[in-house]
């Protein structure tokens, strides 16, 4: 499976952008979203005016006691909080905006063949800016389609690997689901007419620019909910630290204001508040690096709690076409013969599953026939009229095809008993049976099947782990269905549906509030994709499904959902865990500086003082530049998200309480103690 380019979490043209962004993010107007880096801001506004004020009256001022060296220092890692959690931000969307560089690339300037009609050969020359929908235009080899369209006429192979990455071109054809054009991309072979779908700047590679850059990325319901609560713990600690000024006061002791206002950002969760964007800009961004598109952050955040999924059966949980997968012979015939006869009735069998025996016969019994072109035979291809084919040979006809079809050709009385019994067996089975017959007696039966793709079942299991029911969706009937369900391990399926059952389905599903994710290509899918709480459509679907889903899938591969989810549940798992993190790492600063400030005051809190910090100024300064630097160091981890591993929900959370909030509390007493060694040993207080 393709992936597009890996890009490093700090790279160097990223990076450059990055720091000029976090300046621009200084803007009142943008920091005011974030409202826990807001107040930061605030604050160090505020100590960078005490700062000046003592620096010019010589700290005399009514609230002076703080070492002037030590206001400074204060005042600059404050800024230097800010300025990086901005950067986190600039970071996660630099990432975003380098992506949409590559696909930008993907539109040139080009000029376009109108048509008047579809038959028409005469064309005008345009520029392919001026393509409005419904436009015709006609693509030959080697020529840039100028928009995003509908195949109306013709087929060809197209090269898409500028969007997708894939070097393998693809076909497109008028009709069905695959005839969905894409502007940039360039045809490879043949001649197609394209009717086009839309107007300038609303292509779909402009809105997959503007999505991927973010420029419209909207908070999910967990993300404001999460930054509801992040300024509610700020409003907490806000009244904390006035509480403790008047305790201070009540004590007989001075605590500077510089102190306090440090105290606050200390103890409100700037952690996580500097790094919430980060995450969600991110999740996006591993997304696109799955060559998946997702309209919103509320699309990824849905894949994390997604409940149930519904998956098609072709080409998701098959292979696509059905393949031989054994020889049947009748009584009296035996395995090599039925297999050479089916050979070389399938020569003339364009189709996979004609192929398939082919390669089958020759897999088992090392054949070496030759082409449809042998000298001597007449092939009879393959069409849907007759669903037969064969080859008349000096030997005598040979003809391959559907029951019913080789019935009427042999008739009944030419039957055999055990031929009704094997079809009736391999249609249990869930199989398509194909029967061969030679000079108009009946040799045995082809067993087709559908070919469940490799490790599938184990990554149902996956799902199941994850809590995640999974349905197969499929038009076959409930017999074939049942069969290929219990194969794959699918947890429940829904046999011969159409669009109304597939969107009852999911409705039903959500009355009883669960998430659904689906995938689909086709326009009949679009109601149901629509519906979905997260629906991938495939881009080589028709326009209809891509409009419908909230994500689009660039490679067209719809296994790729059980990445999505993966993904889904990556960002709410790296919030989840920054927030333990963040919220243990809190409190574990309280304990930690509160003892120090008072224990001039209260000796008694010498037996909490635990850390043996050298006095309140060396206290105060090392827990913000404690708060700072470990900002930094959560980066990278908010940008490549912590690593998931199926499991259940209480078992995550143990792991999440074990690991970051256990981990939140022990950290801070570590930093803070080593860098108040450092901040007295270089005499910085």
């Amino acid at each position: 499976m393709h992936r597009t380019s890996e890009i490093s979490l700090f790279d160097a043209g990223i990076a450059a952008q990055a720091a000029t962004s976090a300046l621009r993010k200084l803007d009142p107007r943008e920091l005011v979203r974030n409202p826990v880096i807001f107040v930061t801001a605030v604050v160090a506004a505020l100590t960078t005016v005490l700062f000046v004020r003592d620096l010019f009256t010589g700290g005399t001022g009514p609230d002076a006691g703080a070492n002037l060296a030590v206001v400074g220092q204060i005042t600059a890692w404050l800024w230097f909080t800010v300025l990086f959690a901005n950067f986190a931000e600039a970071v996660a969307e630099g990432r975003g905006k380098a992506q949409a560089a590559s696909l930008r690339k993907t539109k040139t300037e080009t000029s376009a063949r109108k048509l008047a009609d579809v038959a028409a050969t005469d064309w005008q020359s345009v520029p392919a800016a001026s393509l409005r929908a419904g436009d015709l235009v006609v693509v030959e080899a080697g020529e840039v389609i100028p928009g995003d369209g509908d195949v109306v006429a013709g087929i060809a192979t197209v090269d898409e690997s500028a969007i997708t990455g894939e070097s393998a071109a693809v076909i497109r054809e008028s009709g069905g689901d695959r005839s969905a054009v894409t502007g940039g991309t360039r045809v490879v072979s043949d001649r197609i007419v394209v009717r086009i779908t839309v107007n300038p700047g609303e292509s779909f590679l402009d809105r997959m620019i503007t999505l991927v850059e973010g420029a419209k990325r909207q908070k999910t319901p967990n993300e404001i909910a999460l930054n509801i609560l992040l300024a509610g713990m700020t409003i907490i600690f806000l009244v904390v630290v006035v509480t403790l000024e008047a305790f201070a006061v009540y004590s007989g002791i001075t605590l500077p204001v510089v102190f306090l206002v440090a105290l606050l950002v200390t103890l409100i969760p700037t952690t996580i508040g500097g790094l919430l964007s980060a995450i969600g800009i991110a999740g996006m961004d591993r997304l696109v690096r799955f060559s998946v598109i997702a309209k919103s952050g509320r699309a990824v955040e849905a894949a994390g709690d997604i409940d149930t999924l519904l998956l098609d059966k072709t080409g998701t949980i098959t292979l696509g076409n059905r393949q031989a997968a054994e020889f049947v012979p009748v009584a009296g015939i035996n395995d090599r013969d039925l297999a050479e006869a089916a050979l070389l009735a399938s020569l003339a069998d364009d189709t996979p599953e004609g192929k398939s025996i082919v390669a089958l016969a020759r897999q088992k019994f090392g054949f070496q026939a030759g082409s449809a072109e042998t000298p001597g035979y007449t092939f009879v291809p393959f069409t849907a009229q007759t669903r037969m084919s064969g080859v008349d040979t000096p030997a005598g006809s040979i003809r391959k095809g559907a029951v019913d079809s080789i019935i009427r050709h042999v008739g009944e009385d030419a039957v055999p008993r055990d031929l009704r019994q094997s079809v009736e067996r391999i249609a249990k089975a869930g199989g398509t049976p194909l029967v061969v017959a030679r000079d108009k007696r009946v040799l045995g039966a082809i067993h087709l099947k559908d070919i469940v793709k490799p490790a599938i079942r184990e990554r149902f299991a996956t799902l199941r782990q994850m809590g995640i029911r999974t349905v197969m969706v499929t038009g076959d009937n409930p017999l074939t269905a049942a069969a290929i369900a219990a194969e794959a391990g699918v947890d429940d399926f829904l046999a011969e549906a159409t669009p109304e059952r597939k969107l009852e389905l999911i409705r039903h599903e959500q009355a009883e509030g669960k998430l659904v994710a689906m995938c689909g290509d086709g326009s009949n899918d679009a109601p149901a994709l629509a519906q979905a709480d997260v629906g991938v459509a495939m881009n080589t679907g028709t326009q209809a499904a891509r409009e419908a889903g909230n994500m689009v899938d660039l490679e067209s591969d719809p296994t790729k959902l059980i990445e999505i989810v993966m993904i889904g549940k990556q960002l709410l798992m790296s919030r989840g865990a920054l927030t333990t993190f963040s919220i243990a790492n809190d409190v574990a600063k309280y304990f930690a500086i509160i003892p120090a400030l008072f224990v001039a005051a209260y000796p008694q809190l010498g037996a909490l003082n635990v850390m043996g910090l050298g006095s309140s100024s060396s206290a105060i300064l090392s827990a913000i530049i404690f708060n700072a630097l470990i900002i930094v160091a959560l980066i990278p981890l908010a940008l490549k998200g912590v690593s998931y591993r199926p499991a259940g929900a209480a078992s995550l959370l143990r792991r999440n309480l074990l690991v970051y909030g256990l981990g939140g509390l022990v950290v801070p007493f570590i930093g803070i103690k080593l860098i108040d060694l450092g901040v007295n040993a270089l005499g910085l207080v």
